[in-house]
């Protein structure tokens, strides 16, 4: 979900493997030379969610790495199913009130470009949460968390994960 730390806690943990970090939105923005706003202003909603299966799909089959996906991603069964099939999936579980004191300043989420951002926000949160419930795995995320106690709480959680880390070894 925004403001989850997917980007943040993926850095961070990219750094502790020693694996790269790539995000899908910034392969996104790249490819088309505008950002994610710019292009859910020009083009919608579905034309960027399109685009973004494409990306993940192309990231996916390069290399080892953390792979940050936009919020909306995993709701694709596409998305999911080559996420599954190439890595696992990790939720970064962060409340409500945690994601809105997140995101509630910032002006760089289109989505919530409404005359109440809050409500819309708890929207996607309630239509999103059954399919974020399909992650291979769960970390909650807590207020008190630096992003580097996030990360490694993510890592400790991949370590039962065996075919994963020992890939890195």
């Amino acid at each position: 979900m925004m403001g989850a730390g997917k980007t943040a806690v993926g850095k961070a943990l990219a750094a502790m493997l020693d694996v790269p970090f790539l995000d899908s939105d910034v392969e996104i923005e790249a490819a088309a030379n505008m950002s994610i706003k710019e292009i859910f202003e020009r083009d919608g909603e579905a034309f960027f969610r399109d685009r973004e299966t494409q990306v993940i799909e192309r990231l996916l089959d390069n290399e080892r790495c953390i792979l940050s996906a936009g919020g909306g991603a995993f709701l694709s069964a596409r998305n999911r199913d080559m996420i599954r099939d190439k890595g696992i999936a990790v939720w970064l579980k962060a409340d409500l009130e945690l994601l809105w004191s997140r995101v509630k300043h910032k002006d760089t989420r289109p989505l919530l470009r409404t005359a109440n951002p809050y409500q819309t926000l708890k929207d996607l949160y309630e239509e999103r949460l059954p399919f974020y419930e399909m992650a291979d795995l769960a970390v909650v995320a807590r207020t008190e968390y630096s992003i580097e106690a996030m990360a490694d709480q993510v890592r400790q959680a991949l370590a039962g994960r065996k075919d994963v880390l020992e890939a890195l070894s």
